[in-house]
């Protein structure tokens, strides 16, 4: 079968390369792709616009792809999924109204109240003055969050009521019209990015993601720095709650809504110290970089996984298959990162870190002129496997130190919270 990707980033390469690895999947095709799934056998890229729902459409149905699988929120935000499944194109990823849960995070949240899923007390405004008064009232630590996408970088948890003050100013004036602020929750971050086929919901392993640009998690939050699985916070016990607590009466309220959701229920989550998870947000897609971690674990066909959500047979599907140890990804970006940078450097090392036993996921990279080269704020993830956590996370950073251009940052502590 021939599958096509849509999107550009780490996680869109992460998936092809998976897809590949299935005997079934002859082919994988991707719009528009990056610098690594261009040089990736198998895989062909196609410059065209992921808004061009009329031209993808078309190039599926004269190519005969079997599976289109949507990489982004903000493809699904604007429809694609509706648009392709009305051309009887199998699409895995949920329906405009379905990627709402990630697009308007006051549609979200007034979503968890009504499923009863355990979350952060909020309020929403659509006037900043009235935004900062309730900032004023509630007092800090405080959540800032923008009501709509903003690529990972919509929420500032403020400190002080001054910095949350600063946070509504510059959500406001970068265009956002509607904010939620939200109660500050103590515990560690987790992500658990779960299957589903409208009916059924099966969670993959959790993982954890480092938001901050900086080591100690400290500073801009980013679209991730790194992230690492399966998360030891998260033991059995503890997602078996998660599903029927958070993802079940989730995923029934939008049955009740006559939301047919068939995609990934990412819940983002706040471990509690007596171990009570709260949801901090919902996504309608695969988390990055958490999926440069969740994938390489993955023994089960990813293709199989997606059929079975598309024609919802998750429920028929036998358990999940994953191999033993840990995953730990590392990403580099370019200098200046969450904010402006340039583009353009040429890559080396990349041959390098691959010999040396780490699987090189490419996120803001191209092709030019047969160079390898920056194109992006997070450039490359770099993911390593090991029986434990020490091995994947010293495996990890020998291979990104043989990586090298101009202005290469990465953290250093990826995989710190691990005791």
């Amino acid at each position: 079968m021939k599958v096509l990707v849509i999107g550009n980033g780490g996680r869109e390469h992460a998936i092809a390369w998976k897809l590949l690895q299935s005997p079934k999947v002859k082919k994988v095709l991707c719009i528009p792709g990056n610098g690594g799934t261009t040089s990736m056998e198998g895989c062909q890229t196609l410059p065209m616009r992921t808004d061009d729902f009329e031209g993808i459409a078309r190039f599926v149905l004269v190519q005969g792809i079997s599976l289109v699988v949507i990489g982004p929120e903000l493809p699904l935000s604007m429809g694609i999924a509706d648009y392709l499944q009305q051309q009887n194109i199998k699409v895995f990823g949920p329906n405009q109204a379905g990627a709402q849960i990630e697009s308007s995070k006051a549609w979200a949240k007034e979503l968890m109240v009504e499923a009863g899923v355990p979350t952060a007390g909020a309020e929403v405004f659509s006037d900043a003055e009235a935004a900062k008064a309730y900032v004023s009232q509630q007092g800090a630590p405080i959540v800032v969050k923008a009501d709509g996408l903003a690529a990972g970088k919509g929420v500032v948890v403020a400190a002080t009521v001054e910095e949350a003050h600063c946070a509504i100013a510059d959500l406001s004036n970068q265009g956002f019209r509607l904010f939620v602020i939200e109660e500050y929750l103590t515990g560690q971050e987790v992500s658990v990015l779960a299957l589903s086929d409208g009916l059924t919901v099966r969670p993959l392993i959790p993982a954890q993601d480092h938001k901050q640009i900086g080591e100690g998690d400290t500073g801009a939050n980013t679209g991730g720095m790194g992230a690492y699985a399966p998360t030891p916070i998260v033991d059995a016990d503890c997602l078996e709650r998660i599903e029927r607590e958070v993802l079940q009466p989730t995923l029934a309220t939008l049955q009740k809504r006559g939301i047919d959701y068939r995609g990934i229920l990412y819940a983002g989550l706040k471990i509690a110290p007596d171990g009570q998870p709260k949801v901090l947000e919902f996504n309608c897609r695969f988390g990055d970089p958490e999926t440069q971690a969740v994938l390489p674990l993955l023994e089960t066909p990813l293709e199989q996984l997606f059929l079975a959500c598309i024609e919802q047979r998750l429920e028929e599907l036998p358990p999940i298959s994953w191999k033993s140890g840990s995953a730990v990804c590392v990403v580099a970006a370019s200098q200046g990162y969450p904010g402006s940078y340039k583009r353009g450097y040429p890559i080396s090392g990349v041959q390098q870190a691959t010999e040396s036993g780490a699987i090189v996921f490419h996120a803001g990279t191209k092709i030019q002129q047969n160079q390898l080269v920056t194109d992006g704020g997070r450039v490359l993830g770099v993911t390593a496997m090991g029986e434990t956590f020490e091995d994947a996370i010293a495996q990890a950073y020998q291979s990104i130190d043989c990586i090298e251009f101009e202005g290469i940052y990465y953290r250093k502590d990826i995989g710190h919270r691990i005791k």
